[in-house]
């Protein structure tokens, strides 16, 4: 069968929006801002073909990163598609009523049409479009052909038979706007029948437009919150114009915020009640404080870019990483994972080693209560100092940044965890990042490094007057440098990934 008659056609009207106004701007195809077309098309789809055509799958055990649109993955909230599924089944206020009010016979005036009016946004993607590297199969390219009328066609890949179809590589859409309309369709099969979506499509829209829509779709308005936001869209942490406004800002400091709080309360975290949250002292032992970890956490894993022009080393949570330049799509509970398991390698290292760094530290007097160990959580340890938390927090972003495609760090984050309480959902997460191989393997070398390296601090007894005077160097401002820049040094001087890292590292930083 040729594809002109395999090839199902949806009729479309192409809306021209256009100013010529508009031209004047700068379009930017290096920052994924190239010049879009002046139109866009308005059509309707079965919400079931829509799924598919856009990489929205059901749950399964099996499931693979692979199959999800790459490059602008949103996070699922379950909470969200639930209430809207309800609402298309029932209507409103039906919709909000308990199972047992529903089956009592006594509410049936509340049943109403579930109408979903607002468009579906989404991007087709063309055959020179590509998403991590890949690109939709030839055979899989949805196409859109206009005629002289004003009435387009959309053209679905061939041999498109509806919600069991999947594609040979990339879905051929993206979902810019409505998600969660999309799973909405999941739980009940019977939605999944004649239901239409309004949809607006556009055709390759550069990555950095389909965040700009995002943004002003839901974010300008406050029709929801910034921060989760930046959970649903993580292409919006990386958006340059977005830096010029105060939201941007206020997100970083925020996450930074959360991730402290997530450290501090989960319990087997290593910091677990181990941060000074309000800053108090005298009587809350000797902790690092809530905002030097905030500013150490915005100068590493939240930050943009190093700041250094030229300097090619981001946050894993504020940049985009690899060679595909690629923004990780992990989530608040994710990114906390990752910093508790690695805060339990190091601490894990440090326990099993006996370096006589480690002996002068444990010898230190302390509580019966507290039996901590010291060369991990002692006062005259770095580790448990406003310097050593920031260049630790630094050097584990630095070496994970530059090897994040030899990590395949992009592949881990993103299942759909469903745990209501944040603890399960951490744990959860820990043990997905588990399951990473290469990751944890690189984790726990980086740890055999770090632990090798002498923390104390300059105030620590034994100290001879070379290692006094060093250790003195990093104090006050300039030390955080100067303490990063010795980190650094040291883990260099071995050998293999880690050490080859840390040379790239030095490199980007003019050390």
């Amino acid at each position: 069968m040729s594809s002109k008659t395999s090839r199902k056609p949806i009729p479309t009207i192409k809306v021209r929006q256009w100013l010529a106004d508009w031209n004047q701007i700068h379009w930017k195809p290096n920052e994924k801002r190239s010049k879009p077309q002046h139109w866009f098309y308005q059509f309707s789809m079965p919400a079931s073909h829509l799924k598919v055509l856009s990489g929205i799958y059901p749950r399964t055990t099996g499931r693979t990163r692979s199959s999800q649109d790459l490059g602008i993955q949103r996070r699922h909230e379950k909470g969200r598609s639930d209430e809207i599924s309800n609402f298309v089944k029932f209507g409103y206020p039906w919709s909000n009523l308990s199972e047992a009010k529903r089956a009592s016979g006594e509410f049936p005036e509340l049943r109403k049409p579930g109408w979903l009016p607002t468009a579906v946004v989404v991007n087709i993607l063309t055959s020179n479009d590509k998403r991590d590297g890949k690109q939709v199969a030839e055979s899989d390219l949805v196409e859109v052909r206009d005629s002289d009328n004003g009435l387009s066609r959309i053209l679905l890949p061939e041999g498109f038979d509806g919600r069991d179809w999947r594609p040979n590589s990339i879905p051929p859409l993206e979902v810019i706007d409505g998600q969660h309309r999309l799973w909405a369709f999941e739980r009940d099969t019977d939605l999944n029948g004649t239901y239409e979506l309004p949809v607006v499509a556009f055709v390759g829209l550069d990555l950095s437009w389909q965040a700009y829509l995002f943004y002003t779709i839901n974010i300008k308005p406050k029709k929801i919150n910034p921060s989760l936001a930046f959970d649903l869209y993580p292409l919006l942490r990386t958006e340059e114009w977005l830096t010029k406004f105060e939201g941007h800002v206020i997100y970083r400091e925020t996450r930074a915020q959360e991730l402290v709080d997530l450290l501090w309360s989960y319990s087997d975290s290593p910091w677990h009640h181990r941060i000074n949250m309000l800053g108090e002292k005298g009587h809350t032992g000797h902790m690092v404080t809530q905002a030097a970890w905030v500013r150490s956490l915005l100068v590493s894993f939240v930050k943009s870019w190093e700041g250094k022009k030229g300097v090619g080393i981001g946050g894993l949570y504020g940049s985009a990483v690899g060679r595909h330049k690629t923004v990780l799509r992990w989530s608040l509970e994710e990114q906390a994972a990752f910093l508790i398991f690695m805060g339990q390698t190091l601490r894990d290292a440090i326990k099993k080693n006996e370096k006589p760094w480690m002996k002068t530290l444990r010898n230190q007097p302390q509580s019966e209560s507290e039996n901590l160990d010291l060369a991990f959580f002692g006062p005259n340890n770095l580790l448990n100092q406003d310097q050593g938390i920031r260049i630790l927090l630094q050097v584990v972003n630095d070496l994970c940044f530059v090897n994040a495609d030899r990590l395949n760090l992009y592949e881990w984050g993103g299942d759909q965890n469903e745990e209501d309480d944040y603890k399960k959902r951490i744990s959860a997460c820990i043990r997905s990042l588990k399951k990473k191989s290469k990751v944890v393997g690189y984790l726990k070398n980086l740890s055999e490094f770090l632990a090798s390296y002498d923390w104390r601090a300059s105030s620590a007894p034994d100290l001879t007057d070379e290692q006094r005077t060093l250790k003195a160097s990093f104090r006050g401002s300039g030390g955080y440098k100067e303490l990063r820049r010795d980190v650094l040094r040291h883990i260099s001087q071995g050998s293999g990934v880690i050490a080859d890292a840390a040379d790239e590292v030095q490199k980007r930083l003019g050390y």
